[in-house]
């Protein structure tokens, strides 16, 4: 049995990564929750192997016993997963996700990288992967579904799921998109709708949707007092029309085994998420919304490959 700790920050798509390769490996594992102080904006050189940037609470819970896998994502996270390896007597395998800079290719024993990346390089331990890892299995959309059905029995097939998304840090979601998005979504001919919004999706955009989508449809705009629907609307859908703005709720859609249409308008989207587009699309995994739908290659979820490549490591060790 493989004792394995994820690394939990404060950056909710990172999390929900590691715990997608922690359960899709199917051994027992534990989150370690940590938060940053004001010296986690120093560079990963300055704080190599160390603790150095978590704060008190947190480097409390980093001690012995020490396991034999840990994952980490992103740069912040990577010295600490280093520290772990350094007091295990360098027995800990560290898996690190995203770019960690040069140590990490040198130090860790799996280095994951998305496929839009662009990665040349030949190192052994990087293992490229298309789309990001997600918690979205057929067994757990077996169970939304059985969950949901209920809920959503008033709503006739053909049903589309409509996952909306919204405006990143440079890239505005406007008005005059939500209404392509609207006709886009009328021209597929759905039997009925159902939509989530979320966190980011402006109010706007959110206004505009539940006035002018055509009836019947299902709507939850995010901050509802009720249950977030969302893993509902994958399971239940039909097909799904997805805003690009998300990689990881398009990987999530992708896993789905049902059409996936991708809005991606150009002015909403950057260039590293055009290259992620664009790669589903060669794949057969989406279409770009307004293009002839296709059936799916199949269901779409690194976590499962990255896990298989921590076995494979495993037994080689064994």
């Amino acid at each position: 049995m493989t004792n394995v700790w994820i690394l939990a920050d404060d950056r909710a798509g990172n999390v929900n990564q590691l715990l997608g390769i922690a359960e899709a490996l199917g051994e027992p594992f534990e989150r370690i929750d940590i938060r940053y102080d004001r010296w986690i904006k120093l560079p990963n050189l300055v704080r190599g192997k160390s603790l150095i940037g978590l704060d008190a609470e947190s480097r409390n819970k980093i001690k012995g016993p020490w396991p034999d896998v840990v994952l980490s994502a992103g740069r912040r996270s990577f010295p600490v997963a280093r520290y772990i390896r350094k007091q295990s007597g360098n027995r800990t395998r560290i898996v690190q996700l995203m770019n960690p800079g040069c140590a990490g290719f040198k130090e860790a024993s799996l280095v994951v990288l998305p496929a839009h990346d662009g990665y040349q390089g030949k190192s052994k331990n990087v293992l490229v992967v298309t789309g990001t890892p997600h918690r979205v299995s057929r067994a757990r959309l077996i169970q939304e579904r059985q969950k949901w059905e209920p809920v959503f029995r008033d709503y006739p097939h053909r049903r589309l799921s409509l996952i909306v998304g919204g405006a990143t840090k440079n890239n505005p979601f406007t008005i005059e998109m939500a209404h392509d998005l609207v006709a886009g979504v009328q021209a597929l001919k759905p039997a009925s709708i159902l939509v989530t919004t979320s966190r980011r999706t402006p109010n706007e955009v959110v206004q505009t949707l539940a006035n002018t989508l055509p009836q019947p449809f299902f709507f939850y705009r995010f901050g509802d007092k009720t249950e977030n629907p969302y893993f509902g609307l994958l399971a239940c859908a039909d097909e799904i029309v997805v805003t690009g703005d998300s990689m990881s709720m398009c990987s999530e859609c992708c896993a789905t085994g049902v059409p996936v249409h991708i809005f991606a308008p150009d002015q909403m989207m950057s260039p590293k998420h055009k290259r992620f587009h664009q790669t589903l699309y060669r794949e057969g995994y989406a279409v770009p919304l307004g293009q002839e739908g296709i059936a799916p290659k199949g269901t779409l979820n690194p976590a499962f490959e990255i896990a298989e490549k921590i076995k494979e490591m495993n037994r080689d060790d064994g």
